[in-house]
């Protein structure tokens, strides 16, 4: 299995940012459109909303039609333990914690589960253009 960091390399890796938003304000906002304009092909998830940067937003992670390669959360940690359970179900297990989307019990669940993960990392910072 790939790591992580591997996974954006490849040129059909999917993202799906869950706390993606149009709030400028954000994290969600600016992780979104800074992996748009890298070329990545990025999946809004947010039950409170309907677009994101005009792109459909879903829900949940379970209604995208097709498994996104990596689960960006940049979402508060007790709601990253309820999508990663759900992710569990749904057998996504890669998965990347932005900077405050983990804890103790989310790293516990995580390593019990075996997820393959990076956490406490700025997808921003580690992503690169692609071409």
């Amino acid at each position: 299995m790939l790591d992580i960091l591997q996974l954006l390399e490849e040129p059909d890796t999917t993202i799906a940012l869950v706390g993606a938003t149009d709030n400028p304000s954000k994290y969600g906002h600016t992780i979104y459109h800074d992996l748009k304009r890298k070329g990545y092909a990025v999946i809004p998830v947010n039950p409170r909303r309907q677009t994101v940067g005009g792109d459909t937003a879903y829900p949940v992670v379970g209604d995208i039609s097709e498994p996104p390669t990596i689960i960006n959360f940049v979402i508060p940690p007790r709601v990253t333990l309820n999508v990663l359970k759900q992710c569990l179900e749904l057998g996504l297990k890669n998965v990347w914690l932005q900077p405050g989307a983990d804890s103790p019990e989310v790293m516990e669940f995580i390593q019990e589960h075996d997820f393959n993960y990076l956490a406490n990392a700025c997808i921003m910072v580690e992503s690169r253009l692609k071409v």
